[in-house]
């Protein structure tokens, strides 16, 4: 006599997630109530959806309420719990995602979901952001993509940013968002060989950010400017533009004068020797001068 079989089968998946969309923000049954954002919005949600999900909201749902004598109380917290720095529309797409496994994303959130993302701990939001955030990239916003990726170590979409910037870098340079960059980001766009702009160009557009942020940090223009002009490849400027740079040098200190100095002995002796290789190297974007064909590393 043959034995029992079993199997899993599996129904209709979208009817499935459907219902449970219905549940999202629903304050039919819910158990559950959070205050987010400066609007103080009210989102409803059921614990035992966002247990089950999410590790970050089961230890949140477990905590005995503010005051408790008991801190091993059965009974759970029924809230509100109080988010106050994060939007609405922005902790609405995370409960979406627990309860469908999908989520809707535009431009404008999809930065600030990501950084929810990667605070609870879910992977698999963060990766449908980082694929929306790479196929909606801009001109104005892949600084601060750059910057996230950079923040939370997203690889993937700090070199599909970094290639953004190296074929648009004219534009990106003017945005709002550049001159919003970390000293060390700046640094890391500065490395590249591959940046669509004269070097000149990149020297005025470092100008502008390290003013920036000398206002916003408080802080000397040479202090937050030390880590990408270390970048700036001064040797390629010709005599000529290194006067000029000498000239606003004066006015802001942004340069430090060995740097300076460097690309001057680099003149007079014709070739790159005692400046680093690959500041002698030119950009993609680089313009043509005379003098280069005397800082190639086989010139003579």
């Amino acid at each position: 006599m043959a034995g029992p079989c079993s199997a899993r089968l599996q129904g209709d998946v979208a009817a499935f997630t459907a219902a449970l969309r219905t549940l999202v923000n629903n304050p039919q049954f819910s158990d559950v109530m959070f205050v987010v954002g400066q609007e103080q919005q009210k989102v409803f949600a059921h614990r035992c959806v966002l247990a089950c999900r999410c590790q970050a909201f089961r230890g949140m749902l477990s905590q005995a309420p503010v005051g408790s004598q008991d801190s091993s109380s059965s009974v759970p917290p029924q809230g509100p719990f109080i988010l106050g720095n994060v939007q609405p529309e922005v902790f609405l797409a995370v409960i979406e995602f627990l309860y469908t496994n999908s989520v809707t994303l535009n431009s404008h959130i999809a930065l600030e979901v990501l950084t929810s993302s990667v605070e609870y701990g879910l992977q698999d939001l963060c990766k449908l952001c980082v694929k929306f955030i790479k196929d909606t990239l801009s001109v104005e916003q892949v600084c601060e993509a750059l910057q996230a990726a950079v923040t939370y170590g997203q690889v993937d979409l700090q070199q599909h940013c970094l290639a953004f910037i190296e074929g648009c870098t004219a534009a990106v340079v003017r945005t709002q968002g550049f001159r919003e960059l970390s000293d060390a980001v700046l640094a890391r766009v500065l490395r590249s060989d591959r940046l669509a702009a004269d070097e000149l160009d990149l020297v005025q557009a470092v100008r502008e950010w390290a003013h920036v942020s000398s206002a916003v940090l408080e802080r000397p223009v040479p202090e937050v400017a030390a880590l990408p002009v270390r970048e700036l490849r001064l040797p390629l400027l010709a005599p000529s533009e290194l006067v000029t740079l000498e000239s606003y040098n004066q006015q802001d200190l942004l340069i430090p004068v060995e740097n300076i100095a460097a690309a001057w002995r680099a003149h007079a002796l014709r070739k790159g020797s005692g400046v680093p290789s690959h500041l002698c190297r030119p950009r993609r974007g680089t313009r043509p001068r005379d003098h280069h064909r005397h800082l190639e590393p086989h010139a003579k």
